[in-house]
């Protein structure tokens, strides 16, 4: 198995624990949690492009999880890009 396969199949699992562990969690919300914690992305743009997935989709989610308040915050915006950088809510 390649590194990027194993890498791959360990964020997916770490995914699918962070959703069995909060059945709120969508598998986007969850992907924000674990890419955060694993310091893959820290920020909606970055993580939109590691995963091949629109900017727009990645921002609607992560506003939503920031607006619950329990398990990330925004920290900055940036108002030309739009991106949001983000970080794990300190308990």
């Amino acid at each position: 198995m390649s590194e990027e396969a194993f890498d791959a199949a360990r964020f997916l699992a770490l995914v699918t624990a962070a959703q069995d562990r909060d059945a709120r969690l969508t598998a986007m919300q969850a992907g924000l949690l674990v890419a955060e914690e694993l310091e893959i992305a820290s920020d909606s743009r970055s993580f939109a492009r590691r995963l091949g997935i629109a900017h727009a989709l990645v921002l609607r989610e992560l506003n939503a999880l920031a607006e619950r308040g329990d398990t990330l915050e925004i920290v900055k915006r940036d108002p030309r890009t739009m991106r949001a950088f983000y970080r794990l809510a300190k308990p």
